[in-house]
C-alpha cells in the first residue's frame, strides 16, 4: 500500500509533524512517519545538506568505528561497503542514496533553522530564523550531538596567520601536503588525522594535553566476492548485522558498564598495542593515568606506527599562545608552522539548544534543563506534551551504533504518536514522577561504569556526572520495546 493510500485510511492522518534536522535520526523520523500513514511531515534544516556529522566533517583519515554492517539502517542494507569501518564520504554517500529512494531528499527544507518552538496548550508554533511561524501538532527533533564545534581558549588564537580552522569545518581550499602543520587535540578526530597526514605532510606537530587509550582494530577492505554475495542473499545482510550487533553489545558496551572481565580484555588489548611504541620516552607521553575506556576510546591500528614517523612530533608542553607564525608552548619554543587544526571536540550537551523551546504554560527547557539536561529515558520531557527526541540526555551513544540507537527509539515514540492519532490522548507527555525516578536509578546505576573511574571527558556534564546510559543492552532494549503508559501523563 502507497502512502498516499495508508494515508487515506490511517487513524489521525491529518496529524501535522515538524522534524527539526536531517541528519540520520532526522531522516528516519520522516521516512517512518510517512511509511506510518503520516502524509504531513515537514522536515528542517538549518544547513544547506542533509548528513549531520558526516556532512560537517571531511578531515583526511575520516572513518567511523562502528562497524559498517551495523551502521546503517535496519530496513536499508547496503552490500557495497568498501572496508569494515567506513569512510565518512561513504557514509554520507549511503545517507543521501536512502534519502533519494525514499522520496525525502526534495520535501527536506535546507537552509531553515528553527529558533522557536512554543505550544498554546493545543499545538506547536515554530519560527523559522527567516521569521516565519508555523503550526504542528507534533514536534520531534534530531538535532544531534556532536554538532557544535568548540574551539580553545588560547591566547593569541585570532593572530595566526596561516588557515586556522576547526576540523569539522576543515578547508579544503589550502592543501597540507608537505606543508608545517600543528594539530591540536588528541581525541579520535585527531587520531584520524594524524594517521592520515604523517606519510604526505611536510611535518605534523601534534599537540597533545592528554594522551589516550588506543585499541588496535582492523579496517580490512572487503573483498568484491563478499560484498556480490551479501547483494544476492539479503538474509545473509540481516545474520552479519545481527552478529556484529551481538558481537559489540556483549564485549566493549558491557565492559564500560561494568563487566570486569570484559574490561580487562580491552585494557590488555590497549597496553599490548601501546607496548609497540619502541622509544621509551615517546611511549611515557603516550601512556594515559587514567583506566581505559574512562575516555571514549580510540580505535586504530596504524596510529603508533604513523606517530612514530619522523614527520610527526608529539608536543607535551603546555600551549602558552598562538602567535602569528605558530604555537608558542610553555618551555619558550616556537612550532613555526603553515597551518593549524583544532581537533578540540564539541559541545556535545546542548542538544537542540540555542532552539528556544516553551512547553505548558510558560515553561522553558532552559529552565527545565537549569541544573542538568534531564530527561524520561532519553525521549521526552514532563511539561513538554507531543514534543519527543531523538538521541535525548542519557541516551547510550558510547555503547551501541548510534543508528540502531535512533530505530529503537523512534519506534518507541511512535508508540506513543499511535495514541494520539488513535484518538486515545490529545496531549502526552512523559510524568514529572516516573523522569524524576528514571534519573534517580540513572545517577545510582553510573557508580559502577567505567566512566566514574577518574578522568575528564565529553562524556560528562557541567556537574561532571557522566550524560550516558549506565546499563547493558537487553535494558536499552527492554525499555524501548513497549512504552509503561503509567508513566505518562495523557490528557484528552
Amino acid at each position: 500500500m502507497s502512502v498516499a493510500e495508508q494515508s487515506q485510511t490511517r487513524p489521525g492522518a491529518d496529524l501535522r509533524f515538524a522534524v527539526i534536522g536531517a541528519g540520520m535520526s532526522g531522516m528516519l523520523a520522516a521516512i517512518k512517519l510517512e511509511e506510518a500513514g503520516f502524509p504531513h511531515v515537514e522536515i528542517f534544516e538549518k544547513a544547506g545538506d542533509l548528513g549531520g556529522t558526516w556532512r560537517d566533517n571531511t578531515y583526511p583519515g575520516l572513518s567511523c568505528d562502528v562497524p559498517s554492517h551495523v551502521y546503517r539502517y535496519r530496513f536499508a542494507p547496503n552490500p557495497n561497503w568498501s572496508h569494515r569501518f567506513s569512510s565518512g564520504r561513504e557514509i554520507w554517500e549511503y545517507l543521501d542514496g536512502v534519502a533519494r529512494e525514499y522520496g525525502i531528499r526534495d520535501r527536506i527544507r535546507f537552509n531553515t533553522g528553527i529558533d522557536r518552538c512554543e505550544y498554546d496548550g493545543a499545538v506547536w508554533h515554530l519560527t523559522t530564523e527567516g521569521g516565519e511561524t508555523e503550526t504542528f501538532d507534533i514536534v520531534i527533533t534530531a538535532t544531534g550531538v556532536l554538532r557544535d564545534p568548540v574551539m580553545p581558549d588560547i591566547d593569541g588564537l585570532d593572530d595566526f596567520e596561516g588557515p586556522l580552522f576547526h576540523s569539522s569545518r576543515w578547508d579544503h581550499s589550502h592543501d597540507w601536503r608537505g606543508k608545517r602543520v600543528g594539530l591540536i587535540g588528541t581525541g579520535s578526530t585527531a587520531i584520524q588525522i594524524t594517521t592520515a597526514m604523517a606519510d604526505e605532510v611536510g611535518k605534523l606537530s601534534l599537540f597533545q594535553r592528554t594522551p589516550q587509550w588506543v585499541v588496535p582494530v582492523e579496517n580490512p577492505e572487503i573483498p568484491e566476492q563478499e560484498k556480490q554475495a551479501l547483494a544476492k542473499d539479503p538474509a545473509r545482510m540481516d545474520s552479519l548485522y545481527d552478529y556484529l550487533a551481538d558481537r559489540f553489545q556483549n564485549t566493549f558496551a558491557r565492559a564500560v558498564v561494568g563487566d570486569k572481565e570484559e574490561l580487562a580484555k580491552v585494557e590488555k588489548a590497549c597496553e599490548e598495542n601501546l607496548a609497540t611504541v619502541r622509544d621509551p620516552e615517546l611511549r611515557a607521553k603516550l601512556t594515559p593515568d587514567y583506566q581505559a575506556a574512562c575516555k571514549r576510546l580510540i580505535m586504530s591500528d596504524r596510529f603508533y606506527e604513523q606517530v612514530q614517523k619522523p614527520t610527526v612530533e608529539l608536543v607535551t608542553d603546555r600551549i602558552e599562545r598562538i602567535e602569528v607564525n605558530g604555537v608558542r608552548t610553555a618551555d619558550g619554543r616556537l612550532h613555526e608552522l603553515d597551518m593549524l587544526v583544532c581537533a578540540t571536540g564539541f559541545e556535545a550537551h546542548k542538544f537542540m539548544r540555542p532552539m528556544q523551546v516553551i512547553g505548558r504554560d510558560g515553561h522553558t527547557l532552559d529552565d527545565e534543563w537549569a541544573e542538568a539536561n534531564r530527561a524520561y529515558r532519553s525521549i521526552g520531557v514532563p511539561g513538554f506534551p507531543n514534543f519527543f527526541t531523538i538521541v535525548g540526555p542519557n541516551s547510550p551513544i558510547g555503547n551501541f551504533s548510534l543508528i540502531m540507537i535512533s530505530e529503537m527509539q523512534f519506534a518507541y515514540i511512535m508508540k506513543l504518536i499511535d495514541q494520539i492519532a488513535e484518538g486515545r490522548a490529545r496531549e502526552i507527555e512523559p510524568s514529572r514522577e516516573a523522569t524524576d525516578r528514571f534519573n534517580a536509578d540513572i545517577k545510582d546505576a553510573m557508580t559502577g561504569t567505567v566512566w566514574v573511574s577518574g578522568c575528564s571527558s565529553w562524556y560528562l556534564d557541567k556537574n561532571g556526572n557522566p550524560a550516558m546510559w549506565p546499563w547493558d543492552f537487553e535494558r536499552f532494549a527492554d525499555e524501548m520495546a513497549e512504552p509503561d503508559l503509567g508513566d505518562f501523563r495523557m490528557a484528552s
